[in-house]
C-alpha cells in the first residue's frame, strides 16, 4: 500500500501552499517531512507565478515539532546528529532565507521546531487556541535554530528557553511580537491568503528587496554567526547525550511516549 504524501502542495493564483500531512502524529517534523519541505519550496521558488508562499497544517495542529518517536525509533548517536541538525535547521532557515515573502498559518499546538519554523517566516497568523513554544530543554535537548532571542529580545527568550515553555496563548504571542496577527479559529485560512494576496499584488522585485534589506538588519548585527555557533552547541549536547535525554528516551521505549511525556512532566509539576 502506497504511503500518503507527508506534505501536500497546492498554488492558488500567485500564493503556494505547503501543508503538513501528518495530522495522526500531531504533523511531527521527521527527516522524510523535511526532505519534502525542501523539495517543495524549491518549486515554489522556482515557479515565477508564485510570488507569496503559505505553510500550514492538516487538521487541528500546526505541529508538535521534530518527531521524539522517529527519534527512539532509529536511535541515533555520536556524528549522526551532525546531519540530523543540519537538515532540521537547514528547514527551518529556508523560509528566512528564501526570496519571496513567508507566512506561517497556525493553528493549535507550534512547538519546538515547529515553533522555531515560523519565526522563520516573515509573518505569523494565529487562530485564537493557538499555543506556542520551546519545550526542548525539559526533553533534555537543544535548541536548534536559536531566532527567538532575535524576535523578542533577550530577557523574554531567555524565560521562554530556559523554562521550556510550552503553553504560550495567543495573546501572549501577539504582546511578544512571536506572531504578526490572530484570528478566530474559523477564518486562519480566509485571513493568511488576504494577507498573501495584499502582498502579492505588490511588484515582487520590489518585496523582495526589501525583504533582503529587513534580514541584512539582523544579518549585519551577526544573526547567521550567531545560529551557526548555535548549532555547534547543539551537535555537542544531542551527540554526547545529556543524562535528562537519555533517561527520557529510556522511559519511552519501555513504556511509550506518552508515559514518557507524563514521567518529564511530574518532574515539573511545580508552581511556576
Amino acid at each position: 500500500m502506497k504511503s500518503l504524501p507527508k506534505m501536500l502542495y497546492s498554488v492558488n493564483g500567485s500564493i503556494a501552499m505547503l501543508t503538513i500531512n501528518r495530522p495522526e502524529r500531531r504533523n511531527a517534523l521527521d527527516a522524510e517531512t523535511l526532505e519534502q519541505i525542501n523539495s517543495l519550496m524549491d518549486k515554489a521558488e522556482n515557479d515565477k507565478k508564485v510570488r507569496v508562499i503559505l505553510i500550514n497544517g492538516k487538521g487541528d495542529t500546526f505541529s508538535s515539532g521534530f518527531d521524539l518517536k522517529d527519534q527512539m525509533e532509529k536511535g541515533p548517536h555520536g556524528e549522526q546528529w551532525k546531519t540530523i541538525l543540519e537538515l532540521d535547521h537547514q528547514t527551518i532557515m529556508r523560509f528566512w532565507n528564501s526570496p519571496k515573502p513567508t507566512i506561517a498559518a497556525v493553528k493549535g499546538a507550534c512547538l519546538a521546531g515547529a515553533f522555531e519554523l515560523s519565526l522563520a517566516c516573515d509573518l505569523t497568523i494565529c487562530t485564537k487556541d493557538s499555543f506556542f513554544g520551546e519545550p526542548e530543554l525539559k526533553f533534555g535537548a537543544g535548541i536548534v535554530t536559536m531566532l527567538l532571542p532575535w524576535v523578542i529580545g533577550m530577557k523574554a527568550a531567555k524565560n521562554i528557553i530556559l523554562m521550556g515553555k510550552d503553553n504560550i496563548p495567543s495573546s501572549t504571542a501577539l504582546e511578544l511580537g512571536i506572531v504578526s496577527e490572530v484570528t478566530n479559529n474559523n477564518d486562519l485560512l480566509e485571513r493568511s491568503f488576504q494577507v498573501a494576496k495584499h502582498i502579492s499584488v505588490i511588484d515582487p522585485n520590489l518585496v523582495k528587496e526589501t525583504k533582503k534589506a529587513i534580514n541584512q538588519s539582523f544579518e549585519t548585527a551577526g544573526l547567521h554567526e550567531a545560529l551557526k555557533k548555535n548549532l555547534e552547541i547543539g551537535y555537542q549536547i544531542e551527540s554526547k547525550g545529556s543524562p535528562d535525554k537519555k533517561k527520557f528516551m529510556e522511559v519511552a521505549r519501555k513504556e511509550g511516549m506518552r508515559k514518557a511525556i507524563k514521567f518529564r512532566d511530574i518532574r515539573f509539576s511545580i508552581d511556576e
